[in-house]
């Protein structure tokens, strides 16, 4: 495949040709040199030996090497790509796959003819693509080709296919985008198969997973007719879809008669989707008619119908019965990839229809697992290996049963639990890798490098997961990828073995050193290296030989024990491997040791104060000292801690620097201990001052109750912190499920002091549960409370407290209601809590008790129809419970409920004010045993009967009322009667009372007005009542200025009237005539309008009649 850079490439490479040939000839012959041919002989070697690589998911691990140095002509810098061109700290690595294919399925039907494959991979040096050589490089010399095709194949993608290689030479379809392969008019006889891609760097090959392309498509039904199916009523049937060619799964239904009436599926009917026919256990009359099979491929949506089969019934009789016959059932072997719904088939023929029921030999069906189209279907979602097993379908009706058995085997892929990791190693050590993974069946491993399989040999030892590479060397780098697979699939681990080749470098040099007069000093040497170098020391020319001063460690650091002044100068650290020597300087100055003075060493302070730390170093005057501060050994942050805490640069001179520490506003948390570290670069020192703060206790320890009696609890606990100032005293508190929160408690002794752990608390409430705390304080305050002590209830005593606000009244007839407040639960003093209520009537001797066992109680109802209402009674409440009675409440005066009323309500009087309304009112009857609460005032029509009268109540014991809704010029007969709660009273004797006749019924008509300013002159005919209307006593004029709720209203006797307009504005003017039955009807309307302006102001007379 051609590129578009590959003219300017070439002048680039042609130009350079001749000094790269020199640089090749030029480097000696070694590994280390012929390295990629990319790496200079002072490349650093990286220090990291080990690094995980993502394992094919698609994500990046950024690698944590250190740079190889590029060689001036190496094959990034012969790209001449300014975004491929790294710099020598750039990092260099194998291939990593950030895409790996996927698994494909083509529709055949789609418009796209195209197939697309998606692979893409990372690494350094970057991807390029495959190309060829153009013609210009063919007349250079063939080592030159070699150098440059390598080059220029720096990164690049190949794909295969059920194992061979795609090659987009010989066959025109396939061709490459990135390192996406992309297949035109694909077909499945050719293109069916599992496809991978490799992907290849200048550091070794990968292979990615495989993907599968299958193709999907669905043919058409045969044309052939469908021979008739004829059948006996009663008798099973079968009907055969026999589904066209097709790729992938398809889904089955079926149509009876003509599209779309789907057969619909039920204890009688089935349509399996592995076999697709449809099976009917027992054929009725209504199933006669024509049946097709209509198929849908799951991925084209597309659909197709089958020829008809028609389905008619014999005429020779009417099959009887017979036991069932189980026509389509699952395999007796099922394999099920874990985490996919599983579905079993079972349907059965026969007469009666059979009834389907499944289960599980030695085990229960998963909870999870459901039954679907009337029970002939066991779906078991998100399979487990846990729900292996056998499973058995069992057909039934009266004639008897048949079953089948089938097991499920759950396979799961291989899963990786132990992976391997890029690793960097010196030639001559040794690789161990294992990779390690789970799988049913369990897994096999393979071994590959650079994409080709790796056997043992020689220094190279496999077994199963694990890989061991003795005295590795060069030619052992590359790519390594670790497959674990079983016939379900495979998975891959890949990682990079990268062989280091450096000679020594040193990354500092010199490197200067400043010890303290009289301490130990150590002077290293660390190499970047491989493999491993010699090192030996020397000072002023000459090797420096171990004594009882000077040590060489292990780790080739120089050890000077107890320095002094003569141990100042320059030291001489070579380094030396096969590729080469490097050496290092550390030039070493001893200076006199610092002195550190922290004051005041110790301070007492309390809460709320403020105190200053003062920090003074004495140290040599060539040296700067840095200052930091500790709290409790750990660094102070003046930023957060700011309001506590301010740093105070105080003095600075060559030989002595003074810092302060200020601690304001203190609180508890604030003692302890306080650091200042003052640090040169030739020492540190750390001084430390306490800092102790007096302020309020600290909690006391844990409150235990140690006895319990009925109102008193002895508790102990352990003493807390005084915080330097002693405790004067301890308070107790309380609380329980009736108090506000926690209370203090009386104790015993009164006031528990300081030096006390124990004391009893009293005055508490029987049979309650409290839970008990502890608050010590000092001269400076109240501290903190101790965690509660455990939940205790008191012991169960008599009660003490009488029930409160004993009253009563009302009632029924013959009934002594007695009410009262009831007792809290914190004064029922234990279990069994109930009342007394003891009663007599007024100026007897004996008491009559009755028991109420609710607590909860607050009324007594006592009945006798043998005192009459009214009854005064003595009554009192009591109490009770387990331990037994308690005291009663005071006497009180309660009378029994009163009786209805006996006597009629006396000077009833009615009469009327309106056609429709009629004012009764009447004399409460004289008291006695049944007093009114309210009255009931029943009217009737003269000539009706009193049966179909109507009626109304006052709302209490008023003594008068007005009926409302009356028929004008009418006789009513009324009576009155008083009620209460327990009856009604006799009725008054009938009064009558007539309504006045209705007002006229004709409205005001002609209405004239003179209008002069804001008077209005206004008149009207006069209206004349019928025989039937009350006569007109005069008129009523109603004045309203629009906008405004206010209504005037202005009476007169005569059909005219002057009328003054307060202000301007629009005015609406309403008349009626008045009567003795009432008001009559509206005039029409008048509208008049006037301006403010005009409200003194004369105008011409305008008349104005109403049409």
């Amino acid at each position: 495949m051609g590129s578009p850079w590959k003219p300017f490439l070439l002048l680039s490479v042609i130009s350079g040709l001749s000094d790269f040939a020199r640089a090749v000839a030029g480097r000696p012959v070694s590994y280390a040199a012929v390295l990629r041919m990319r790496q200079d002989s002072s490349s650093p070697v990286l220090n990291s030996r080990s690094r995980p690589r993502q394992q094919h998911s698609g994500g990046l691990v950024t690698p944590d090497w250190s740079a190889f140095s590029s060689h001036p002509l190496s094959a990034l810098s012969l790209l001449g790509s300014q975004e491929d061109h790294r710099s020598e700290e750039t990092e260099e690595f194998g291939p990593v796959f950030i895409h790996e294919p996927d698994d494909v399925i083509f529709s055949l039907n789609s418009d796209e003819k195209k197939v697309m494959l998606h692979c893409e991979a990372r690494g350094n040096p970057p991807p390029t693509y495959r190309c060829d050589i153009y013609s210009p490089v063919s007349a250079l010399s063939a080592i030159h080709q070699k150098h440059i095709k390598k080059l220029l194949s720096l990164f690049f993608y190949s794909w295969y296919v059920n194992g061979t290689e795609v090659d987009s030479k010989t066959d025109y379809r396939y061709s490459f985008i990135d390192g996406d392969l992309i297949i035109e008019n694909a077909s499945e006889t050719i293109d069916y198969g599992r496809y991978q891609c490799q992907a290849e760097n200048s550091y070794g090959t990968i292979l990615s997973r495989d993907a599968l392309l299958q193709f999907a498509y669905l043919g058409a039904f045969s044309t052939r007719a469908r021979g008739e199916v004829s059948v006996r009523e009663g008798q099973g049937v079968v009907l055969m879809c026999t589904p066209p060619p097709h790729s992938p799964e398809i889904i089955y239904s079926w149509v009876f008669n003509e599209f779309p009436s789907f057969v619909a599926e039920d204890s009688r009917r089935f349509i399996s989707q592995v076999t697709g026919n449809l099976y009917i256990s027992k054929v009725q009359p209504s199933d006669v008619g024509s049946y097709i099979c209509l198929v849908k491929n799951s991925v084209t949506n597309l659909r197709v119908l089958s020829p008809p089969t028609p389905l008619t019934l014999k005429t020779d009789g009417v099959m009887g019965e017979y036991e069932p016959k189980i026509e389509v059932h699952f395999p007796t072997s099922v394999l099920a990839a874990k985490g996919v719904t599983v579905r079993l088939e079972c349907f059965a023929l026969g007469n009666p229809v059979p009834t389907i029921t499944w289960r599980k030999i030695n085990g229960n069906i998963p909870k999870k697992a459901r039954l679907r189209k009337s029970q002939a279907v066991l779906e078991i979602p998100n399979i487990q290996l846990e729900d292996s097993g056998t499973y058995e379908c069992k057909a039934e009706n009266p004639r008897g049963g048949t079953a089948f058995k089938g097991h499920l085997q759950v396979y799961t892929l291989p899963q990786w639990v132990r992976m391997i990791n890029d690793t960097q190693m010196d030639s001559g050590e040794k690789l161990q890798w294992e990779c390690k993974a789970i799988g049913r069946p369990r897994p096999n491993y393979r071994w590959l490098r650079n994409g080709l399989p790796l056997n043992a040999k020689d220094h190279v030892e496999i077994v199963n997961g694990e890989l061991t590479i003795h005295k590795v060397q060069q030619a052992d780098s590359g790519m390594y990828q670790c497959v674990a697979e079983n016939k379900y699939g495979a998975v891959y681990s890949n990682a990079e073995l990268k062989i280091l080749a450096s000679p020594p470098l040193f990354v500092t040099n010199p490197v200067r050193v400043i010890a303290t007069l009289g301490k130990d000093v150590s002077l290293e040497c660390k190499p970047r290296a491989s493999p491993k170098p010699r090192i030996t020391w020397r000072r002023a020319d000459r090797k420096l030989q171990p004594n009882k001063r000077i040590t060489l460690l292990r780790n080739n650091t120089l050890k000077i024990v107890n320095s002094s002044r003569a141990d100042e100068g320059n030291y001489v650290c070579r380094a030396e491997n096969q590729l080469g020597s490097a050496e290092m300087t550390a030039i070493l100055w001893v200076k006199e040791a610092m002195r550190v003075v922290l004051s005041p060493s110790r301070v007492e302070v309390t809460v709320g104060e403020s105190v200053v730390l003062s920090c003074k170093a004495t140290h040599d005057t060539s040296l700067d000292v840095a200052f930091q501060w500790f709290f409790n050994q750990k660094p102070i942050d003046f930023q957060q801690d700011g309001s506590h805490f301010e740093y105070i640069q105080t003095v600075r001179s060559r030989q002595v620097s003074t810092v302060d520490l200020m601690i304001r506003s203190i609180l508890l948390k604030h003692a302890g201990k306080y650091g200042c570290r003052a640090q040169t670069s030739a020492d540190t020192v750390l001084t430390e001052a306490e800092l102790l703060v007096r302020g309020p206790p600290g909690p006391p320890g844990v409150v235990i109750v140690e006895e319990i009696t009925d109102t008193t609890a002895t508790l102990s606990w352990t003493r807390g912190l005084d915080n330097h100032s002693p405790i004067s005293t301890y308070n107790l508190q309380a609380r329980s499920p009736f108090s506000l929160g926690w209370q203090t408690v009386k104790t015993d002794p009164d006031p528990v002091t300081g030096d006390m752990e124990s004391a009893m608390a009293v005055e508490l409430n029987p049979w309650v549960e409290y839970e008990f705390r502890v608050v010590a304080s000092n001269a400076i305050g109240t501290g903190d409370p101790s965690t509660p002590s455990r939940k205790v209830r008191t012991k169960e005593a008599v009660p003490a407290i009488a029930p409160s606000n004993v009253s009563g009244g009302n009632g029924r007839r013959h009934e002594l209601v007695i009410s009262w407040e009831p007792v809290s639960e914190e004064f029922q003093n234990g279990e069994g809590f109930g009342y007394i209520v003891a009663f007599r009537a007024n100026g007897t001797r004996g008491w009559k008790e009755k028991m109420v066992t609710s607590a909860d109680a607050t009324m007594y109802k006592y009945r006798d129809e043998t005192f009459p209402p009214l009854t005064p009674f003595e009554v009192k409440v009591g109490v009770y419970n387990n331990k037994g009675d308690g005291p009663f409440s005071k006497v009180v005066i309660i009378h029994s409920a009163e009786g209805e009323p006996r006597e009629a309500p006396s000077d009833v009087k009615a009469y009327s004010i309106s056609s429709s309304e009629i004012r009764v009112s009447w004399k409460p009857p004289n008291p006695g045993p049944g007093r009114p609460r309210a009255y009931e005032v029943s009217y009737w029509k003269e000539s009706e009967q009193e049966e179909s009268g109507k009626k109304q109540q006052t709302v209490k014991n008023e003594t008068s009322m007005v009926l409302t809704g009356l028929e004008g010029n009418n006789i009513y007969l009324i009576t009155v009667k008083g009620f209460n709660n327990i009856g009604q009273g006799p009725d008054s004797a009938p009064i009558t009372a007539k309504t006045r006749k209705s007002p006229p019924a004709q409205p005001p008509n002609n209405l004239m007005w003179i209008q002069e300013g804001n008077n209005i002159s206004l008149s009207w005919d006069p209206v004349k009542a019928k025989e039937n209307e009350s006569d007109v006593i005069g008129y009523m004029v109603l004045l309203k200025q629009e906008g405004r709720g206010h209504i005037q209203v202005t009476r007169t006797i005569n059909p005219s009237t002057m009328l003054s307009l307060p202000e301007g504005g629009t005015y609406t003017i309403d008349v009626r005539a008045l009567s003795e039955g009432g008001e009559g009807a509206f005039s029409s309307q008048v509208r008049v309008v006037t301006s403010s302006g005009e409200r003194r102001h004369t105008q011409p007379l305008k008349l104005y009649l109403d049409t």
